[in-house]
């Protein structure tokens, strides 16, 4: 059965690269902020106090805010498709310590920005639980991308949740025995004559993610699914009775999420 979806889905494409690019700094640049200590600054970067005295050329632990201290850290340059927590995710750290390494307090990032990427924790007791460090079912870096181009085939003007829902369903159906195994086989599964996915059969599957559909691929791959378990998801302008007729588990937008 088809799933079913709004007509008239143009995207214009080239493939988007997902690959993660990161250096390995011995000494990157720190900026102190204000309530910062040489303790913190160390608990942060998996260093001593001694370390950063002696790295940096201090005659004293007094530091400033604005001064720039040299610090042993990896630094990771912003890719197209990246979010603050999925970097943090893949690096297995907190979000906290990559927003206080970098100062980044809201969640805008660009391609080409430079990360540090912090192998201690925040000393902060609010910190947050570590995300995930890996992703709930195998991929390779073309599912990714497959992935992302059928959510934007499939929510072009839905909400940001909506699209990370429609790639929950890909997660869900892959984790489930009732069908294939791979987001690839998934995706391009034809049961009984009927391609599962209509933008698989009608060719725009081929078009080019949006941004936002490759930040929803990662999110959905790291777990995230607001679809709430959902197997399938129809537009709420459909007319099949027995895609209305399967138990909602959410409904984004106009998007309705069903198992």
């Amino acid at each position: 059965m088809n799933i079913m979806k709004k007509a008239g889905v143009t995207i214009a494409g080239v493939i988007a690269s997902l690959t993660l690019f990161t250096s390995t700094a011995y000494a990157a640049e720190y900026t102190v902020a204000r309530n910062d200590s040489l303790y913190k600054i160390g608990t942060l970067f998996d260093t001593t106090v001694d370390a950063l005295i002696t790295d940096n050329k201090l005659t004293s632990t007094t530091i400033y805010p604005g001064q720039v201290l040299d610090v042993p850290s990896s630094i990771y340059t912003v890719k197209r498709g990246d979010t603050l927590f999925l970097i943090a995710g893949r690096y297995g750290i907190t979000l906290t310590s990559l927003r206080k390494a970098n100062h980044k307090w809201d969640n805008l990032i660009i391609p080409g920005q430079k990360l540090l990427i912090p192998q201690g924790k925040a000393f902060d007791s609010s910190t947050p639980a570590t995300p995930p460090s890996k992703a709930v079912i195998p991929y390779t870096e073309a599912e990714v991308d497959l992935l992302a181009r059928l959510i934007s085939a499939e929510t072009r003007g839905e909400a940001y949740e909506a699209m990370v829902g429609v790639g929950a369903v890909v997660i869900n159906r892959v984790q489930s025995p009732d069908w294939p195994s791979s987001i690839s086989t998934v995706i391009n599964h034809v049961a009984g004559g009927y391609y599962q996915f209509t933008p698989v059969e009608n060719g725009t599957i081929r078009n080019a993610p949006t941004d936002d559909s490759v930040k929803a691929a990662w999110e959905a791959l790291y777990g995230s699914d607001p679809s709430n378990g959902a197997l399938f998801y129809f537009d709420d302008s459909s007319t099949n009775q027995w895609i209305w007729s399967k138990p909602q588990t959410a409904r984004i937008d106009s998007m309705i999420f069903a198992k």
